[in-house]
């Protein structure tokens, strides 16, 4: 199945298949959101962490490989690419929208240089490539990266990273509604699990986004 007819919900079941995505380096930006060392570590206790294994194992095989793929490609073509971090800039994090003060999962305490708010090694950035520190879901609610993109003629987003269900969907329904272009990467993102995963790209697609395989996006890029 190709990405036209693929991830679609009952609201597109029966839609035509869309035209073919094309993108122009110049003016296409990959958007890495929130692959950071604290979302491998293990947790609290055992069990918890168990329970966590099979979101380890598709970072660790999937996500971050590919990633490194996707990221390695796009600095070949002149892609620019940007990474998305969560990170508070002060120590005890008054700085936090409230989603991210509110205690359970979603609780996050990452000042902006602790180790474990730093994007993965696999993936550093390069000293030229923007990091957007956010301390909302969206990348765009709260940061410059609108103006940055716009400042840069971009008119196509790339959005890869985790959590598909979370950061990533607000990100790209953000940037939806601001009239970028959204491709979003099936196989370069992931959510606490598969279900939630499945379940949220097929919510996003058709409307704020297209979504693709790897293998896909490399057919969508046109020559200089």
């Amino acid at each position: 199945m190709s990405w036209k007819t693929a991830h679609r919900s009952f609201y597109y079941a029966n839609a035509e298949e869309p035209e073919d995505i094309r993108l122009d380096p110049a003016s296409t930006a990959l958007l890495v959101i929130d692959v950071q060392n604290t979302y491998l570590e293990p947790k609290e206790t055992e069990e918890e962490t168990r329970r966590w294994e099979p979101f380890y194992s598709r970072m660790r095989e999937t996500v971050i490989p590919n990633n490194a793929r996707l990221i390695a490609d796009c600095r070949q073509r002149g892609v620019e690419v940007i990474f998305a971090r969560i990170a508070c800039h002060k120590p005890d994090g008054r700085d936090r929208s409230l989603s991210q003060k509110k205690p359970g999962f979603n609780y996050l305490l990452l000042p902006k240089d602790r180790a474990d708010s730093q994007v993965v090694p696999e993936l550093a950035p390069r000293d030229d490539e923007i990091q957007v520190l956010k301390t909302t879901d969206s990348a765009l609610t709260g940061t410059n990266l609108r103006l940055m993109l716009r400042n840069m003629g971009i008119r196509d987003v790339i959005c890869t990273g985790i959590f598909t269900d979370q950061c990533v969907s607000s990100t790209v329904r953000s940037l939806a509604d601001e009239s970028f272009g959204v491709v979003v990467v099936e196989d370069c993102c992931a959510a606490a699990t598969m279900e939630l995963h499945r379940h949220e790209l097929a919510i996003i697609n058709m409307i704020y986004c297209h979504v693709v395989e790897l293998r896909e996006l490399r057919d969508f890029f046109v020559s200089a």
